[in-house]
């Protein structure tokens, strides 16, 4: 954990917490928040990778980052960060909920391999062609979805007290062009998930044990599912309706989900053509938005799209 930090030296600083950011696009947007001006707590798993990145950050010249390490999946982890963030700040103003995992697992010889093939120019093909690969195991679903989802469910609630006692503040789901309804092939499916009202919440929890009792039953395709990357299309879509649903019961928090673009990370195995700049441009984006400014959208970079 990094050192502590007097209230009195950051009261006039708006202060964010990112996760997942020790690499790519986390971590990328933790350098263009700090840049900006923001107190920035970079997480991570990793204790040693997180130190790692913030001392990165430093020796570029950004001193206002501190490190915190956070396991989204792990409650105690989660509540031990918000109450450093209650001891040393009293409030957040920015949430940036970038940590995610992939759902896959994949021979590493085969993205080695594949990593030779030239392609074509978006990279699309040879992710498909990893995505066939790679196996979508039971124990790989299940941890997709509580990192992708309840990850980011268990972090904002436990944070929200402090983003509501911020003066103007913004939560940002990094989302993906997966977190779209059309990606859900189940019309029933859809119209459930598409659907916010004041059962949403647990509506998507009953969703979420019927997908996984589909996968380990292998009835995906035949009950509605999506039979590739399964777990990640359904925990991205799931992470779009819970935007919605933050946003209607908190109108007074700006709240948004974005698609950062086909960004080359390790979560694609680095067949991106964007850079992380560019990817973390549409987070930042919404992390600055101003009173007033749209709440509850799904974004496509820095453009406003649609969550259909």
């Amino acid at each position: 954990m990094e050192e502590p930090v007097g209230k009195g030296t950051t009261a006039a600083k708006r202060t964010a917490v990112v996760t997942g950011a020790n690499k790519g696009i986390g971590l990328e947007i933790c350098r263009q928040l700090s840049s900006r001006g923001v107190l920035v707590v970079l997480t991570a798993r990793d204790e040693r990778r997180g130190t790692v990145a913030v001392e990165e950050l430093r020796s570029s010249g950004l001193s206002d980052v501190l490190f915190h390490q956070l396991d989204v999946a792990d409650p105690s982890s989660v509540s031990s960060l918000a109450n450093f963030v209650k001891t040393q700040f009293g409030k957040l103003d920015i949430l940036v909920n970038n940590a995610g995992a992939g759902g896959l697992e994949i021979d590493p010889q085969d993205v080695i391999a594949l990593s030779q093939v030239t392609d074509e120019e978006d990279g699309l093909p040879r992710l498909m062609k990893l995505r066939e690969l790679g196996q979508e195991t039971n124990e790989k679903a299940v941890g997709c979805i509580n990192v992708n989802y309840y990850g980011v469910r268990r972090v904002t609630k436990a944070l929200m007290p402090l983003l509501q006692l911020a003066q103007s503040p913004n939560i940002v789901n990094v989302s993906s062009r997966h977190g779209q309804l059309k990606n859900i092939p189940g019309e029933i499916i859809r119209k459930q998930m598409g659907t916010v009202d004041e059962q949403t919440e647990e509506r998507l929890d009953e969703l979420l044990k019927s997908f996984l009792k589909d996968f380990n039953e292998q009835k995906l395709e035949e009950n509605g599912w999506p039979t590739s990357a399964s777990a990640y299309k359904v925990s991205k879509v799931t992470v779009s309706t819970y935007t919605r649903i933050l946003a209607e019961k908190f109108p007074k928090i700006r709240i948004n989900c974005v698609h950062p673009g086909f960004v080359k990370t390790d979560i694609n195995f680095n067949t991106g053509n964007l850079t992380v700049e560019e990817g973390a441009k549409g987070p930042v984006m919404l992390a600055l938005l101003p009173d007033g400014s749209p709440t509850g959208l799904f974004y496509d970079q820095s453009n406003p799209s649609t969550f259909e």
